[in-house]
């Protein structure tokens, strides 16, 4: 067994909590956006997804739908200028931008009755936010804290619209080649 400081695992919980929130609040735009089936189908999807969300200053780079001057992205006054440089920085892994946390992110969500799992394409698995889910997330998008987060995760689902995480996962290989061009498990920074 680890062995923590109470202190370690406050902190520990605390980063889940923040990441649950947000993967809540981008499953619920996601959900919610049009052309979208109502649910995120796959991981991949997700995954990529949550890196356009970490990442705002790239996602009008992968998505032609997403406007850099579009407010609800937040972006800095200069973007360009460090468009890595984010609070909660994810890896490169086999199939692009990767976080480990997922598994324990959505098996909390899900085991919370905030997602659940719908009907998904074959040999993938889907989410969806419960009716409690929904008026969690629009909870936390009505605060000051996440506001910002809700509207670039909309503003991000309505850019991807009718995409499906393998046509993401290219996009992000082909417009952002140098970014990926690292080794397996290195943080993208």
């Amino acid at each position: 067994m680890i062995d923590l400081e109470k202190s370690e695992l406050a902190l520990l919980r605390e980063d889940l909590a923040y990441h649950q929130a947000r993967v809540l609040l981008l499953v619920a735009a996601v959900s919610g956006a049009d052309g979208h089936s109502k649910k995120l189908d796959g991981l991949t999807k997700l995954a990529k997804l949550d890196f356009l969300l970490r990442y705002p200053a790239l996602g009008p780079v992968v998505l032609d739908e997403l406007d850099r001057t579009d407010p609800r992205l937040h972006l800095p006054p200069d973007p360009d200028a460090s468009p890595t440089d984010v609070e909660a920085p994810m890896i490169r892994y086999k199939y692009g931008p990767w976080d480990d946390r997922y598994y324990a992110i959505l098996g909390a969500l899900i085991g919370r009755g905030l997602l659940r799992y719908v009907k998904a394409r074959k040999g993938s698995m889907a989410i969806a936010p419960t009716p409690t889910g929904r008026k969690a997330a629009e909870r936390l998008a009505s605060s000051a804290e996440w506001s910002s987060i809700a509207e670039r995760s909309t503003a991000i689902a309505e850019a991807s619209s009718g995409l499906t995480g393998h046509d993401l996962k290219e996009r992000i290989y082909d417009r952002l080649a140098d970014l990926m061009d690292r080794p397996h498990r290195q943080e993208i920074r």
